[in-house]
């Protein structure tokens, strides 16, 4: 499916989700304040199946944020909730959330800056207020309700849930690949896979919809492999904008992912 089924209408889709959508640090950047990428998934498979494309990812988002909540941003920006800008001739609809209400990323940057001389020191100005998270289960109704609203403004769309990516792998080694313990690897890569168990839990409760599995495909990629998918964490990649956080290798790698699905698949639920 490169088309929609009308000659005349090209295929469009839309682009909900946070940064792991978004792509903050990868050039160009066509949204600041959203960190939003000219080469995130959604640019990179749109470019590919020549679709239009409207992308209301911004970085940070949660899911409520893409379903009802707005959110802000630095410099006092807000963006509205993400489903308001979602078109009603939408083919196709990509979600990739949860990692921010689950504290995934989050949690891994402020334990790998506790452990910098500068990061000890902020910890102990700063201190971290500590955060209730949702459960799985929770995760999975926020999903749940994100997916019932597209289908309430887009009926006929084609809804993709896009994983996160693995950034802890098998070669990923304690302190030499990542400023972090192996008991802080463990604890991080069983947060990566409830997150991925919430996915999985929405797509059963709503089989329509097609998960597409970034979590176990991107295995192979993580910090410390030959060819990794995210970035690590140093004093220029936090300048760059994107620790802990896709390339561009990472977001073509996606997009391929997505491309084949359909191209190829059959509409059931991964």
């Amino acid at each position: 499916m490169a088309r929609s089924t009308s000659a005349t209408k090209r295929l469009h889709i839309a682009a909900l989700g946070s940064s792991f959508a978004a792509g903050p640090g990868i050039p160009p950047q066509i949204n600041r304040l959203a960190h939003r990428s000219g080469n995130n998934y959604p640019h990179l498979l749109a470019a590919r199946l020549d679709a239009d494309l409207t992308d209301l990812t911004v970085s940070g988002a949660t899911l409520n944020n893409i379903l009802s909540e707005p959110q802000g941003s630095y410099r006092w920006s807000t963006f509205q909730p993400q489903l308001e800008g979602l078109p009603a001739d939408a083919d196709i609809v990509t979600v990739t959330g949860g990692g921010n209400d689950m504290g995934y990323i989050g949690g891994m940057m402020t334990e790998a800056l506790k452990g910098t001389f500068f990061g000890y020191v902020l910890s102990w100005l700063i201190p971290v207020k500590t955060q209730v998270l949702p459960t799985t289960q929770e995760v999975a109704q926020r999903f749940i309700a994100v997916i019932d609203a597209i289908r309430k403004i887009a009926p006929k769309s084609r809804i993709f849930l896009v994983e996160y990516f693995s950034l802890l792998g098998p070669d990923t080694r304690p302190g030499i690949d990542v400023n972090l313990t192996e008991e802080q690897i463990r604890h991080h890569q069983e947060v990566a896979e409830e997150l991925s168990t919430a996915y999985r839990l929405a797509a059963e409760a709503r089989p329509d919809c097609e998960v597409i599995p970034v979590h176990k495909g991107s295995r192979d990629h993580g910090l410390g492999s030959k060819e990794p998918w995210v970035e690590g964490f140093s004093a220029s990649i936090l300048w760059q904008g994107n620790p802990f956080h896709p390339n561009l290798r990472g977001m073509q790698a996606v997009a391929d992912m997505i491309y084949e699905k359909v191209k190829h698949g059959d509409g059931s639920s991964a």
